[in-house]
């Protein structure tokens, strides 16, 4: 029994497949997925906003292919990203199998948009080849035909049928390492499509609400979609498809995850919306210890409260807090304990520098316990 069953999120059962080095189902964590939108032909380019999402820590990152001078450069994308690439594949084959061959983890398709069941055939047996995995990838905006004529509008129903339609292809060539997004830009039909391909299918989801907007409104959007259908232990890996940087996207998702305790990386700052009583102007530096702190990874939790109606109360859930005084005189609180004063000015470097000493700590610990936890090796006799 959970300590605190109210957080509790059952996960949806599936089976698990790899993209890259990357497990994406089963037991595996959520992984975080965005889109570069540089030319790809542009290699350098792409690889620099590469690295941007790595540093803000992406799991899968996905390159569009629509041309042969694309699929010419993932070879070297590929050698220079840490992370596994996707390739964004839409209507061409030849493309598929160019990026299979140079060194995609997995080949973002519509079996259906490729051609006769021959060149499905083809992309299939290149994938296997070179250990590519396969993301089915169904969108509201660009149903079949049929299904359009059939159902009137984009509907649950249309794109689970989409869906369905698309994995036989896959399974008639006895393929089953894919995995399946069914996106819409409209939260309901989206939320509703994955609900209902879930009990449907056992293999990984990948989650997205699909032109979601800009960074705000998106993140609202995808926040609420994607929030909603993890709460109910639907998918495996998420995009979350906003109009602004790449590595915007990942930073919204891992919040996401965090929100929902799913996955934790970083620090999970709880500050309130500040108001007449606060000590220190909570928005400002809110935004600079969110920008300074980017660089720590270790897990770990900071309340910024303007005063002391909740903020000692907030503190004693952090590892490290601040609650605002009188006269520039704050009250810092490690482990949840009240510990020093700190005044205004270099206030913000002073936090700083508690967060960077207790992920110190927090990494030497875990590096401890690890070590601890390994064999002694057993000394034979001479």
């Amino acid at each position: 029994m959970s300590l605190r069953p109210w957080r509790d999120i059952i996960r949806r059962p599936s089976r698990q497949i790899m993209v890259g080095t990357v497990p994406v189902g089963g037991d595996a964590p959520v992984t975080v997925q965005t889109m570069t939108n540089t030319p790809t032909p542009d290699i350098r380019a792409t690889i620099d906003q590469i690295r941007r999402c790595e540093e803000a820590g992406v799991d899968i990152i996905r390159v569009s292919c629509p041309d042969v001078e694309s699929t010419a450069a993932l070879k070297q994308i590929v050698r220079g990203s840490r992370v596994p690439i996707v390739a964004d594949i839409h209507f061409h084959y030849k493309r598929a199998l160019e990026a299979a061959d140079a060194g995609a983890a997995c080949l973002r398709i519509n079996p259906g948009n490729i051609g006769s069941s021959e060149r499905v055939a083809e992309v299939v047996r290149a994938a296997k080849a070179n250990g590519c995995s396969i993301r089915i990838g169904v969108n509201g905006g660009s149903l079949e035909k049929d299904l359009l004529e059939k159902y009137g509008e984009p509907c649950p129903d249309a794109l689970v049928e989409s869906a369905l339609d698309h994995i036989k292809l896959l399974q008639d060539h006895d393929f089953h390492e894919y995995k399946v997004a069914v996106k819409a830009s409209d939260l309901f039909l989206a939320v509703a499509a994955y609900q209902q391909l879930a009990e449907a299918v056992d293999c990984p989801l990948h989650l997205g609400i699909t032109e979601a907007g800009g960074f705000v409104g998106g993140t609202v959007k995808s926040s609420i979609g994607i929030g909603s259908l993890l709460w109910y232990g639907i998918g495996d890996t998420i995009r979350v498809s906003l109009s602004a940087e790449p590595e915007d996207e990942v930073r919204v998702g891992f919040e996401i995850l965090k929100a929902l305790g799913i996955r934790n990386r970083g620090v999970r700052v709880v500050s309130c919306p500040s108001c007449a009583r606060q000590g220190f102007d909570v928005i400002r530096t809110v935004q600079a210890l969110e920008e300074r702190l980017q660089h720590i990874r270790t897990p770990m939790s900071l309340s910024v409260l303007g005063c002391v109606v909740n903020g000692p109360g907030e503190a004693r859930e952090t590892d490290i807090g601040i609650t605002g005084g009188g006269n520039g005189k704050h009250m810092v609180y490690l482990s949840g304990v009240t510990d020093h004063h700190v005044q205004d000015e270099g206030m913000i470097d002073h936090i700083v520098r508690l967060v960077e000493a207790k992920a110190a700590e927090i990494d030497a610990a875990e590096a401890e316990a690890a070590a601890a936890a390994q064999p002694v090796p057993a000394v034979t006799a001479a």
